[in-house]
């Protein structure tokens, strides 16, 4: 007889074994923990039991997701996407339901006319249309994270349709127990669950919030992590338990306990501390829902499997595809957030088995949905990826509007010549364009926050919407006759890709890259970035300097540590190259950077750097830009070759000299 501790080592391996698979696939770890929980499962190689005790536990799961879903959930948010999530959202949750309540009337009507009856009540129809209507916020998130698409057109109506789901999940699970009563009592049960449900959130919101603050400041005050994350887990199971107590779900407590804190300023430091809970007991949540597929019967219903897998996908798919297309969204938008809304989600599954553990469903349901719902999560990533082409073949106009937007970009970069292209227009962004501005510097931003490039462009800022990461955006950007690219955001995939489309296609523009800290440091660089600046360290040398400032160090003395800081940090800094208005006598003393272009007939071509001891002179090689337009490090083992591009520092009479040994030996 296995014991408990049998049971979870049974879990933890089988648990990493899944996640390590996926990763390695690229796939989302929660398939690996339902193809895990089918193998261990009881209908496979029998491992583990579906006992009370394990599925009471992967509630929790379903508890802490649910309460970061609360933790998400503000009204500001809701109010600046209202017309996505209450518009679309919930037009496509409603339909959804009714579309499948009608096609239960329909096929009970069918069955009618033979000798087998239609073994589901309308009941387990509103459960199932339930179940279908929600989609995999973890799954397309993530891929619409990777692709960069967060902020597009289709992008953002994904955004707010999960949103919408997300929140319809909580109706639902107090609807869903209630329709477990009698046909003559079923009204007065739906009525008295929502009624406690009303009072319950009424009694929780009205005063709650105050409650919170104050109860997590007094927490905080006693600086004690470990004493913080104990009362997150008893709020959270408190709540959880207060809910359960009052007839309605354990998900519904911890949604209102996260919708709480959200309200607080502790929300981000919460996020942080209860994501480990949420990820492991979630995990087990999908491992138990894993175990309750019988792969028997999917076999010999296999076609019933393919028809409940394909049909819905289509019919999801399409309805989402009309409703954002009702929702004035270009066709090729509407198409492109009905692929990818046109899965099942993870909320299907706590759906289904709160319907299951009701007796709404028929058990011979259960593994069939359940398969059918796995496969479609599995073809959502390949979906994705042939999102495009599966638009353009079937909106023709897709292409036409791409070429509009691609056409508004090189309308106002045509005329512009050595000017920047500024990869994002948040507050860094409009910043530099400022400063350039001032210069009389042209520039060309690229951002894809429709709001956001409206009222600049509206109040004369040179700004297009764009993607950036997107080779034909940078081509109409004037990326061939541009002075340098700037990444004013910090994403490092990203920035990642844009470098990689600029050393392939204008290896001769430099770019600078804006990230937080320095842990990409190398890989940007790698990559072919000119210069990456963190902002951790410039943060850092700004509080230093007025650090020193304030306790009494000279202001000569405080630029000049600063100074050297930077100097020291940024190759790109050593110095300064010299200008037409640097002619003081006292310029003409400092270091100063100086650019020398090596040509064929170069004296030093083939020597290695550390062979003409430039650093005995006097003069550093900061930099070397080679032929192909990457830079690379000033190493001693550098052979220099035609083409390559010295950036020097030194005083004006030691770069003299260093250039004649460069160049005539």
């Amino acid at each position: 007889m296995a014991t408990t501790l049998d049971l979870v080592l049974l879990y933890l391996v089988a648990a990493v074994a899944g996640v390590v698979v996926c990763r390695s696939l690229k796939l989302p770890p929660m398939l690996g923990y339902l193809v895990v929980g089918v193998v261990i499962g009881p209908n496979a190689l029998a491992l583990a039991k579906d006992s009370a005790g394990v599925r009471y536990l992967a509630e929790f799961g379903v508890v802490f997701l649910m309460f970061v879903i609360g933790l998400e959930f503000n009204l500001p948010k809701l109010r600046s996407m209202r017309t996505l999530v209450f518009g679309l959202g919930m037009s496509q949750v409603v339909l959804t339901m009714l579309g499948t309540l009608a096609g239960h009337v329909l096929l009970w009507w069918i069955y009618s006319f033979t000798t087998t009856p239609w073994q589901l009540g309308w009941q387990g129809a509103v459960v199932l249309g339930g179940a279908m209507a929600m989609s995999s916020t973890a799954i397309v998130a993530k891929l619409l994270a990777e692709r960069l698409e967060l902020e597009s057109e289709h992008g953002r109506r994904v955004m707010g349709v999960l949103l919408f789901q997300d929140l319809a999940v909580v109706p639902l699970l107090v609807l869903i127990p209630a329709l477990n009563a009698e046909p003559e009592r079923l009204v007065m049960a739906i009525g008295l669950a929502v009624l406690k449900a009303g009072a319950l959130l009424a009694l929780l919101l009205t005063g709650g919030q105050k409650v919170m603050r104050w109860w997590l400041t007094l927490v905080a005050r006693r600086k004690s992590e470990e004493l913080f994350i104990l009362n997150l887990l008893l709020i959270t199971l408190g709540l959880a338990w207060l809910t359960e107590h009052a007839g309605l779900s354990l998900a519904l407590g911890a949604f209102v306990a996260g919708m709480l804190v959200a309200e607080t300023e502790y929300k981000h430091q919460v996020e942080t501390d209860i994501r480990p809970f949420h990820d492991v007991l979630l995990g087990l949540f999908f491992i138990t829902i894993g175990m309750k597929l019988d792969w028997r019967p999917v076999l010999d219903q296999w076609g019933l499997v393919l028809l409940l897998t394909t049909l819905p996908v289509l019919a999801k798919a399409a309805l989402v595809a009309a409703l954002a297309w009702l929702f004035r969204a270009p066709p090729g938008v509407a198409l492109r957030t009905g692929l990818y809304l046109a899965q099942a989600g993870e909320f299907g599954f706590v759906l289904l088995t709160l319907g299951a553990d009701q007796r709404l469903i028929d058990p011979q349901w259960v593994s069939p949905v359940l398969a059918s719902m796995v496969l479609s999560m599995l073809a959502t990533p390949f979906i994705v990826m042939w999102a495009d082409r599966i638009v353009m073949r079937l909106v023709g106009s897709d292409w036409l509007m791409q070429s509009v937007q691609l056409t508004s970009i090189a309308k106002k970069a045509i005329q512009t010549e050595a000017h920047v292209i500024i990869c994002g227009y948040g507050r860094s962004g409009q910043n530099l364009a400022r400063l350039l501005d001032k210069e009389g510097i042209p520039y060309m931003a690229l951002d894809l926050d429709p709001d956001r490039v409206r009222q600049a462009a509206a109040a004369g800022h040179s700004v297009v919407f764009g993607d950036a990461a997107k080779l034909r955006s940078l081509i109409a950007a004037g990326l061939a006759r541009a002075s340098a690219v700037v990444v004013s955001y910090h994403d490092t995939p990203s920035a990642l890709r844009i470098l990689a489309l600029v050393r392939e296609h204008a290896p001769h523009v430099p770019v600078l890259v804006r990230t937080i800290d320095d842990s990409d440091l190398e890989t940007l660089r790698a990559a072919g970035a000119t210069e990456v600046v963190p902002e951790a360290i410039e943060g850092s040398l700004m509080l230093a300097s007025h650090t020193l400032a304030l306790v009494g160090v000279p202001m000569r003395r405080v630029i000049r540590l600063a100074r050297d800081a930077r100097d020291a940090r940024y190759s790109l800094l050593r110095g300064y190259f010299h200008g037409a208005d640097d002619d003081t006598v006292d310029e003409l003393q400092q270091p100063r950077l100086q650019t020398l272009n090596l040509p064929a007939a170069a004296a030093s071509l083939g020597r290695r750097l550390g062979e003409l001891a430039l650093e005995a002179m006097g003069v550093q090689v900061v930099s070397v830009r080679l032929a192909s337009g990457q830079v690379v490090a000033a190493d001693d083992g550098h052979v220099l070759g035609a083409g390559d591009t010295l950036v020097l520092a030194g005083r004006p009479e030691t770069l003299a000299l260093a250039e004649q040994k460069l160049l005539r030996g």
